[in-house]
């Protein structure tokens, strides 16, 4: 029974990816996930699974980043993720007004 448990967990753990969730959403089920699966102690194993699943964009920005803990991976790619938005939201707003101009 156990052993089906952990057959069941790698899988999923290899499958997931952020998209649509927030950074700390990704983050929180990645870890879970491992912990389940027994292996949240390899490190290297955690990081490789989170960058592998990240958004493209959020990815390309890590990338950058050398010698960082994944926390404070996480911590950085949340900011970068409010900015994403931020920018996105303005774009929409600009838009929309500019549509709004047109018009009338």
């Amino acid at each position: 029974m156990r052993n089906h448990y952990y057959r069941d967990l790698y899988p999923k753990l290899q499958g997931l990816n952020q998209g649509s969730k927030s950074m700390d959403e990704y983050f929180k089920e990645i870890k879970i996930t491992m912990i389940r699966a027994n292996i949240i102690k390899d490190k290297e194993a955690m990081m490789a699974r989170f960058l592998n699943g990240l958004t493209k964009e959020i990815a390309n920005v890590v990338e950058l980043q050398h010698d960082m803990e994944l926390e404070d991976i996480v911590h950085m790619e949340t900011k970068v993720e409010r900015q994403i938005r931020k920018r996105a939201t303005h774009v929409f707003k600009l838009n929309q007004l500019h549509l709004y101009q047109h018009r009338g």
